[in-house]
């Protein structure tokens, strides 16, 4: 209900009083401006209050819980006294209005700029995305549960001292009811330090560190004495609780609400559908194996068994051949050109012998049984086995002529008696 000034991009505002700015959000969706964000700058010589308005008074209209505890906030927020603030929009968001109110009579400067590529939406888009692919991998990774356990400690503080001691809580619903009040009151002071950060780092920095060093080793240590998980269980609990800190990353890093909530979609059905893949490849690669070839085992033919084959196969082979001659793609005028007897060949197409009488009788006579081949093969190796050991050989004739002078003495006795 108050007459606020209208933020547009680019511009720069310089004012003496007191005075409220609102923008407005454009309604329009685009791509471009998934990562997008305005950045308002104020700044001045002397101190001013900085007060955001809300536009929702009473926190009981509130469609989620997300935007009631947004709003509980917004309640309990003290308004800010600064030289200098800056407020980060998101394209897509709510409206956004706040008050300035100078202290002194001093001009303050209000800067309107657009920052196309906000590294910090996208780096925590990357980051959910990868926490949550491999949220199975790093519930298990011993380094990653001391890491865990000491950005616990820092940002939530009285979270991680109640899962210390939740073994001295009897009741579950105990634990629990404090465990919701402890999220709560951390979440308040993130949003605090969140706000203040520029101003804590700037103004008490060696307490700021000197609380990050603290706690962490703390945090680390009772990590280290705990030991890692070991349940089966407790992984699968610390697992799902990642997969959750990774939706909420991959929605705080986007502008478009309708684009988180689409690849929040695809990333649960990736994740369903790894299931039956991983069952299906199984059941391939069981398959596979029940029906691949076993080993190979050799046999070796007989002599009559290798000629039956060779005949076996010489007649289907020459069967074929016929059969390939005598469809219509063969070129017959050019295979009959390049023949030396096209008369013979169109015998064999017709069913005759492919070798004739005389071929057969010459090659009985040359490889068959008395053959002059085979005389010759056989002398050879003898010649050889000769060659190649010469003792033996004598020894042998000596051993025929002793034999032969046996055998003619006992022909002489036998001509005597």
């Amino acid at each position: 209900g108050r007459n606020c000034s209208l933020l547009q991009e680019m511009d720069v505002i310089e004012k003496l009083d007191e005075n409220c700015y609102c923008y407005v959000q454009n309604r329009t969706i685009r791509l471009q401006y998934l990562w997008s964000t305005l950045q308002v700058k104020v700044n001045s010589r002397e101190k001013f209050m900085f007060e955001p308005i809300s536009e929702k008074s009473n926190c009981q209209n509130s469609e989620t819980v997300f935007e009631f505890a947004v709003c509980a906030v917004q309640i309990f927020w003290k308004p800010e006294t600064c030289t200098e603030t800056s407020v980060s929009i998101k394209q897509y968001g709510e409206d956004v209005c706040f008050k300035i109110q100078p202290f002194k009579t001093e001009p303050y400067t209000v800067r309107v700029k657009r920052e196309m590529l906000d590294g910090k939406l996208l780096f925590l888009f990357v980051a959910g995305i990868f926490l949550f692919h491999f949220a199975n991998i790093l519930s298990r990774s011993t380094k990653f549960f001391y890491l865990s356990g000491i950005i616990l400690g820092i940002l939530a503080l009285l979270v991680f001292v109640l899962l210390t001691l939740k073994r001295f809580i009897p009741r579950h619903s105990t634990f629990w009811i404090l465990m919701s009040g402890c999220w709560m009151v951390s979440l308040y002071a993130i949003y605090c330090f969140k706000e203040n950060m520029q101003w804590l780092w700037s103004e008490h920095k060696t307490y700021l560190l000197g609380y990050f060093l603290a706690v962490g080793i703390t945090s680390f240590a009772i990590c280290y004495r705990h030991g890692p998980l070991t349940t089966e269980l407790s992984i699968t609990l610390f697992m799902w609780m990642l997969q959750l800190t990774a939706f909420v990353l991959i929605y705080c890093g986007v502008t478009i609400p309708q684009v988180a909530y689409a690849v929040i979609a695809v990333s649960l059905c990736s994740k369903g559908l790894g299931y039956p893949l991983g069952a299906a490849c199984h059941i391939a690669r069981k398959m596979k194996n029940h029906f691949k070839s076993r080993k190979l085992e050799f046999k070796y033919l007989t002599e009559e068994e290798y000629r039956e084959q060779g005949e076996t196969e010489t007649i289907r082979a020459l069967a074929e051949l016929r059969s390939f001659c005598r469809s219509p793609d063969f070129p017959s005028w050019i295979a009959i050109s390049k023949l030396r007897s096209p008369h013979r060949f169109a015998n064999f197409v017709l069913g005759f012998p492919h070798v004739s009488p005389a071929e057969t009788k010459a090659h009985d006579q040359e490889y068959g049984i008395g053959s002059s081949f085979l005389e010759e093969q056989l002398f050879e190796t003898r010649a050889q086995s000769e060659q190649d050991d010469p003792a033996n050989s004598i020894h042998e004739d000596e051993e025929d002529e002793d034999e032969m002078h046996k055998q003619m003495s006992f022909t002489y006795a036998t001509e005597l008696l």
